[in-house]
């Protein structure tokens, strides 16, 4: 995959709702984005569509700038699913047709920065929406959606109906309509004249609808088949990746193979990929002869800045949590410590260091343990991350869930099956005594030339605790031995405070406190 600019070299990416100050930046920003031909939004219109329904609104911001503006309102579906015009049903863009008891919800516009585009705020805005219908039990959303491809090919498809059928049978690429089947709309019909000035679409809009999975088709009650669309809203999607060591010839190409993982796992939605311990010792392999310990960490040294600023850049174009696995690094004050970077979609990067260095990280690498364990807030609730030889520990894991942590992420590095069996079993263990769920991440392949390296063993999975709302066995996904995979899992954070509630025993409840405790003394 080819090297892209970084726009946001440190800033947060943030996705919130609309204030009315911003009013003038907005209307600013849609005057960027559109051009005559497209409604802009004056401040005045932007302030009233706070006014009249704050929570629909959002906007993107990166270091206070607006980025991107996502408009909705309230509707019946007995008016939003006949056919319309965008000023009709919008009040010419006044959204003065805001029902505050209507059953769906109007897409009125999403536009984002050109500058900051390949982001996917666009995706992030729409999964916005998604949540406050479920929040607020509407039947879906709705609105009238662009075919801008339309003009070029209309000589090829003769009708905007036929333009439609190719490109959702994957003859024609229409990037606005692919985007919005991507996310789960279906076309419901074609409206003429929906924006008449539209010269990319010849005034036509797409009819589009994505209907809430929790809900039942008529909005009387909550459905049973809430699971047959998608994942439910208490739910966190998790994969983890079994990982190839092979040779790389350039730090490039070790990116592209970890930005292909990444890709596959944010097509699958998932809020989190996790990577194995000391992934990045592939980078080793680039060079023309085998480095001394002391050679191979001044060289992952020097590489850090490159990987975590890679590394951060994927989470945000990505839209998904980046569990880094662990790279090895001489920090500022001399020590060295294995690290677990933890890259969050909005652009925070956060450090989770090995605490417990193995005998041979200590001989080979002279590695020294952190003394830091906190839990890392992300937008999928706390989380926390132990190395490997950590999860034999059980009260680091203890100490992680009296902090509030409900998904622990482990990246191992295990060169036979005995090693990986101690770690499998441990996590397993944590799983039970701490009602949480454990993902597993580690390497497969070898890597001749770099120490401590050399073969790997590898069973990646997705653990629970073992009680009747989970996974038979205790296992949510699991992978075979030795070979490259991808593992998914749906992990519902409801189930987790069920069964530590009123499961069939509470290791957390029952804990006899008067007897002993976890008591931290580092950091």
């Amino acid at each position: 995959m080819a090297k892209r600019k970084t726009i946001l070299e440190k800033q947060r990416l943030i996705i919130r709702n609309a204030r009315k100050e911003e009013a003038e930046a907005i209307s600013a920003l849609t005057h960027r984005v559109y051009d005559d031909s497209m409604p802009n939004y004056s401040a005045e219109m932007i302030r009233t569509h706070i006014r009249r329904f704050p929570e629909g609104q959002w906007v993107a911001v990166v270091d206070e700038q607006i980025v991107g503006y996502s408009a909705s309102f309230r509707i019946s579906g007995k008016r939003a699913l006949k056919a319309h015009t965008w000023e009709s049903i919008t009040g010419d863009g006044y959204a003065s047709t805001h029902d505050e008891n209507g059953d769906w919800l109007y897409g009125m516009d999403v536009c984002v920065d050109p500058a900051f585009r390949g982001y996917k705020i666009g995706q992030r805005f729409y999964n916005q929406r998604k949540q406050l219908v479920e929040k607020l039990e509407l039947i879906g959303i709705v609105f009238g959606g662009r075919i801008p491809g339309l003009r070029k090919k209309i000589d090829q498809v003769r009708t905007a109906e036929h333009y439609v059928e190719l490109v959702k049978a994957g003859q024609i690429r229409d990037h606005v309509l692919n985007f919005q089947l991507r996310n789960g709309f279906e076309v419901i019909g074609l409206m003429p004249g929906y924006i008449k000035d539209d010269v990319g679409s010849m005034g036509w809009g797409t009819h589009l609808v994505w209907r809430n999975p929790l809900m039942a088709p008529d909005g009387s009650a909550k459905a049973k088949w809430a699971g047959e669309r998608g994942r439910l809203p208490d739910t966190v999607r998790v994969a983890t990746v079994q990982y190839m060591q092979r040779k790389v010839d350039s730090f490039q190409e070790f990116m592209d193979i970890v930005e292909y993982f990444v890709d596959v796992c944010a097509g699958y939605k998932a809020d989190f990929v996790t990577f194995p311990e000391l992934f990045t010792l592939q980078l080793l392999s680039m060079q023309p002869q085998s480095l001394s310990p002391s050679e191979s960490i001044e060289e992952l040294t020097r590489l850090t800045p490159d990987f975590v600023r890679g590394m951060r850049e994927l989470a945000l174009r990505y839209n998904i949590n980046i569990i880094g696995g662990s790279h090895p690094t001489r920090r500022a004050d001399g020590k060295i410590l294995n690290i677990a970077y933890v890259f969050l979609r909005d652009g925070q990067v956060h450090e989770q260091g090995k605490i417990h260095p193995t005998p041979n990280e200590e001989f080979w690498w002279t590695v020294e343990g952190d003394d830091l364990l906190r839990p890392i807030e992300t937008d999928c609730g706390p989380i926390g991350v132990l190395i490997c030889y950590d999860s034999e520990f059980p009260e680091l894991t203890r100490h992680l869930v009296d902090q509030g942590a409900m998904i622990l992420f482990v990246p191992f590095c295990t060169d036979e099956r005995a090693g990986y069996l101690r770690v499998r079993y441990c996590c397993q263990a944590r799983t039970v005594e701490n009602q949480i769920y454990v993902v597993m991440s580690g390497n497969v392949g070898n890597l001749p030339r770099v120490k401590n390296m050399h073969i790997q063993y590898a069973q990646s999975c997705i653990l629970t605790p073992c009680d009747f709302p989970f996974s038979r066995e205790g296992i949510a996904a699991d992978s075979n031995a030795n070979t490259e995979t991808v593992l998914f899992a749906d992990l519902s954070l409801a189930a987790l405070q069920m069964a530590r509630a009123n499961g069939t025993v509470q290791n957390l409840k029952d804990r006899r406190h008067d007897l002993y405790s976890v008591k931290w003394k580092g950091r």
